[in-house]
C-alpha cells in the first residue's frame, strides 16, 4: 500500500512538473503559443510542421523518454505512459489546454484503438487469453507439466525447454510469448526458475528469432519496404549479418549451461532457487493463476491447439496475403497483414478447440463460456498498457519524430562509410527504444539505407542487418514496446521487474554486436565475422561470470 500511494504521488508530482515545464516553455516561445489556433484549425502535416515549433526536432522525443525514465523511477507503468501521452499532447498543441486534450484523445487513444490492424491484434489478444483460460482448465498445461517432470529433471533443462520451445514458434512475436509462457510456466515453477528469468527467456526468443525467421509476420514486414520484390531475398542474406538476434540465443544458451545470471536477474534467480519465490514478491497477475484440477487432461489437450494455432495462422497469414487468389506463397506471405492473419487463424483455432473439448467432455458448455469472460480480464492489463504505448507513439509521429530521425540518418551517412553499420544499429536502438516498436523503425531506417546503398553492396546487406537487429534490440530493451509487455504478460511477471532485469542482458548482446558491427563495416563477409561475433559473445559472459565470482 504505501509503494502504491509513493509511486501514485510521484507520478502526481512528475505530471505537475510536465505541465509546469510546458508552461515555462509556452512563456519563452510566445510565437509558439500565437500558433495554437492554426494547429488546431488545419490538419495537414505541412500546416503542423508551419505552425508547431517542436515539429521535427529533438523535443519530438521528449514524450517517450519522459514515459520511459518515470516508469523506471516510479515502477509504474500506467501513469508513466500517460504523463508521456500528455506531454506530446502539449506539445503538439504547443500547450493550449483544449489542443492538449483533444490531441490526446481524439488523436491518441481514440485513434489507435480504431485503428483496424490495433483491433485486429486486440482480437487475437484477446482470444489467446481466452484459449490459455480453456487450455488450463482442460488440464493441458498440468498434464504436460506432469510429463516434463518425468523428462525434464533440472532448472536448466525447464530453461532449455523454454528456448527450445520458442525457437519452435516463430510464427509471431505475440503468439510466441503468449504460447511459450502458458506452456512453460508450471514447468520453470516446478524447477524454481524466476518470473523474471522466464520473461526473459520468452522475450529472448520471440522477436530476436522471428527477425532470422524468413517464414514470419516479421519477414513480410520487413520485405514490405522493398520496393522491386527482391524484400525476401534480402531479408535471407541480412541473417547471417543479424549480430543481435543470432548472439541472444548464444547467450541465452550460455548463462543456462554456466549456470550463471548478473544484474538484478541473480537476485531473482536467487531468491527462487534458496526459498522457492519465484516473483520476488512482486505476483503480478495473481487473479489468473493456471487451474491444474482437472484430472482428466491429456498433453494433447494443450499440443493440438498450439499446433492448430500454428497452422491457422500461416493459413490466415497467406490468405490476407492473397493465396488463394492466385498469389504464390511467398509472394502472398510478403503481402500479408499480421493482424487479419492472426485474428482470423486464432478464432478458427478457438472454434475448433471449443469442439474438441466438448467431444472430449473435458469442459462443459458453461464452463466454455465462463472461460472467455476470465480470457478477456487476464488480458486486460497487457490491453491498457498497448492501448497507451500505441498513444504514445501516435504522439511522437505527430510531433515529426520519424521525420527528424530520418534527417539525422542522412546527415550522417556520408563521413563514416565502414562505420556505418555500427552507428545505423545505434540509431536503430535509439528509435525503437523511445518508441517501442520494431516495424516503425524498420519503415525509417531501411528505406534510408537501400537508398545509401545498392542491393548488391555487400555493405548495404550489413546495414539492413544492424536496421533490424538495432530495432529489435530497442524493443527488446523498451519498457513500452508490445513485445516486451506480452513477455511479461505470458510470463505473469510484474511488468517492470521484466524490463529492469532483463535490460543488462540486454545491453550485454548491445555492447557485443556493436563491436562485431564495426568489423563487419570493414570485413562483411558473415563467414569470418559471425564466428568472431559468437567468440566475443561467450568470451563477454566468461568475462563477467569471473567478476560476478570475485565480487561475490
Amino acid at each position: 500500500m504505501k509503494r502504491t500511494l509513493r509511486g501514485l504521488l510521484i507520478a502526481v508530482l512528475a505530471l505537475t512538473l510536465v505541465l509546469c515545464f510546458g508552461a515555462a516553455l509556452a512563456e519563452v516561445a510566445p510565437e509558439a503559443a500565437e500558433a495554437v489556433e492554426a494547429v488546431e484549425t488545419v490538419e495537414t502535416a505541412e500546416a503542423v510542421e508551419t505552425a508547431n515549433r517542436f515539429y521535427q526536432t529533438f523535443w519530438s522525443l521528449l514524450p517517450p523518454v519522459i514515459a520511459i525514465a518515470l516508469a523506471l523511477i516510479t515502477k509504474e507503468v500506467y501513469s508513466s505512459l500517460f504523463i508521456g501521452i500528455v506531454m506530446g499532447g502539449l506539445l503538439y498543441s504547443n500547450f493550449s489546454f483544449e489542443g492538449t486534450l483533444t490531441h490526446v484523445f481524439n488523436g491518441g487513444v481514440v485513434a489507435v484503438l480504431s485503428d483496424p490492424y490495433n483491433v485486429g491484434i486486440l482480437v487475437f489478444l484477446v482470444i489467446l487469453g481466452i484459449m490459455v483460460v480453456l487450455m488450463n482448465k482442460a488440464g493441458g498445461s498440468a498434464a504436460f507439466g506432469r510429463w516434463a517432470a518425468k523428462h525434464i529433471k533440472t532448472r536448466a533443462g525447464a530453461q532449455l525447454a523454454t528456448v527450445a520451445l520458442g525457437v519452435l514458434i516463430f510464427i509471431d512475436d505475440y503468439f510466441n510469448c503468449l504460447t511459450v509462457g502458458s506452456v512453460m510456466r508450471p514447468v520453470s515453477d516446478k524447477h524454481n526458475t524466476s518470473r523474471a528469468k522466464l520473461a526473459y527467456l520468452i522475450d529472448a526468443t520471440a522477436a530476436p528469432i522471428c527477425i532470422i525467421a524468413p517464414v514470419s509476420s516479421w519477414a513480410a514486414a520487413v520485405a514490405s519496404y522493398v520496393d522491386d520484390g527482391n524484400g525476401l531475398y534480402l531479408f535471407i542474406r541480412a541473417i547471417p549479418f543479424n549480430f543481435y538476434a543470432i548472439l541472444t540465443i548464444v547467450m541465452m544458451i550460455t548463462l543456462t549451461l554456466t549456470k550463471m545470471d548478473f544484474g538484478p536477474m541473480a537476485r531473482h534467480e536467487r531468491n527462487a532457487r534458496e526459498k522457492g519465490d519465484v516473483f520476488s514478491g512482486l505476483r503480478a497477475y495473481a487473479d489468473a493463476a493456471d487451474d491444474a484440477s482437472n484430472p482428466r487432461g491429456r498433453v494433447l489437450d494443450l499440443v493440438l491447439p498450439i499446433v492448430v494455432l500454428i497452422a491457422s495462422c500461416v493459413i490466415g497469414m497467406i490468405y490476407s496475403g492473397g493465396f488463394f487468389s492466385g498469389e504464390s506463397f511467398i509472394s502472398a506471405f510478403s503481402n500479408s497483414d499480421a493482424s487479419v492473419g492472426l485474428m482470423l487463424g486464432s478464432a478458427v483455432t478457438l472454434v475448433i478447440t471449443i469442439i474438441y473439448y466438448l467431444l472430449r467432455r473435458v469442459l462443459s458448455f458453461k464452463q466454455i463460456m465462463d472461460s472467455v469472460p476470465e480470457g478477456f480480464k487476464s488480458m486486460i492489463p497487457a490491453i491498457l498498457i498497448l492501448t497507451f504505448a500505441w498513444s504514445l507513439k501516435a504522439m511522437t509521429d505527430s510531433l515529426g519524430a520519424k521525420q527528424f530521425v530520418e534527417a539525422l540518418v542522412r546527415q550522417s551517412a556520408g563521413g563514416f562509410h565502414a562505420f556505418l553499420p555500427a552507428i545505423v544499429f545505434l540509431i536503430g536502438c535509439f528509435l525503437s527504444f523511445a518508441t517501442g516498436t520494431s516495424w516503425g523503425t524498420f519503415g525509417i531506417l531501411i528505406p534510408i539505407t537501400l537508398g545509401v546503398f545498392p542491393l548488391t553492396d555487400p555493405l548495404g546487406v550489413v546495414c539492413v542487418s544492424a536496421c533490424m537487429a538495432g530495432a529489435v534490440c530497442g524493443d527488446h530493451c523498451s519498457p513500452i514496446s508490445d513485445t516486451t509487455i506480452m513477455a511479461s504478460a505470458g510470463a505473469q511477471c510484474d511488468h517492470v521487474t521484466h524490463v529492469s532485469t532483463q535490460l543488462p542482458y540486454a545491453i550485454t548482446v548491445a555492447a557485443v554486436s556493436f563491436v562485431s558491427y564495426i568489423i563487419a563495416g570493414f570485413v562483411p563477409n558473415a563467414l569470418i565475422v559471425l564466428p568472431i561475433a559468437v567468440v566475443l559473445m561467450i568470451g563477454t559472459l566468461l568475462a563477467v561470470r569471473k567478476i560476478v565470482g570475485e565480487r561475490g
